[in-house]
This record gives structure tokens, sequence and C-alpha cells, in this order.
């Protein structure tokens, strides 16, 4: 629940005036990116410190070079990721969460903490009978 008539909207107060289940929702559209199968990875992946492509692609097994830098650019151009170009031969480009991302990422993991500890119940491992 606000707490002031001024204090920011939680998601869920977004979700419960039901703005975000509407198909124009730009909000959508960020969640989409942060929750995607590569978002997720490349934001927790970056909670460790800034990282170069080749870095990031190493560390995300499966990810393809394509995929990467879709992700890459969908989460720079919603202000969660900064990338950084040095002027060199050959080219060095380094990625690093903004205040923002780093935000984001630190709820992402906790969700990635929670899946990871109750996956064996969710695969039905654990389930009693």
């Amino acid at each position: 629940m606000r707490q002031t008539p001024s204090a920011p909207l939680t998601l869920s107060e977004h979700m419960a005036r039901g703005e975000l289940f509407s198909e124009k929702c730009p909000a959508r559209e960020v969640l989409k990116h942060i929750t995607s199968r590569w978002g997720v990875l490349v934001l927790i992946a970056l909670l460790g410190g800034t990282h170069r492509f080749s870095e990031l692609r190493h560390k995300i097994g499966g990810v393809s070079e394509r995929m990467l830098a879709q992700t890459l650019q969908w989460l720079e151009a919603d202000g969660l990721v900064q990338r950084t170009a040095y002027p060199v031969v050959p080219p060095h480009v380094d990625y690093r969460l903004t205040p923002l991302g780093r935000e984001a990422a630190q709820r992402v993991e906790a969700l990635a903490d929670w899946v990871e500890l109750h996956l064996p119940e969710m695969l039905g491992q654990d389930r009693q009978a």
C-alpha cells in the first residue's frame, strides 16, 4: 500500500490498477527485457562487476553472440546497462550496470536464488504423495 500520495507506485500497485495488464503498457516491454532468458543472466553476471562482451559470452553458457548483443542493446536502451567503448585497436567495449540496473539485478538475483532453492520441489523430487 502507498505510504504517501506522492510516493512512486510499486509494481504490485500498478498491477492492481491494471496498467501492466494493458497490452499498450510500456512497462511490459522493459519487464520482458529484464525477465527474458538472457536478460536475467546478463543482469546477474554484471552484478559481479564490469565485463567485456567475450567475458559475458563465456560466463553465460549457451547464449549466442547475436542474442547476447541484442540483450545488451535492450538493457542499455532501458537504462539498466552502460556500454563504454574505448577508441583503441582492436576495439574494447565494457558493460556495467547503472544504479537502476544494479537495483533490478538484485531483485532478479533474489528471484533466481528462490528458484534454485525450490527447484527440487518444482521438479517434483520433494513432493509428498
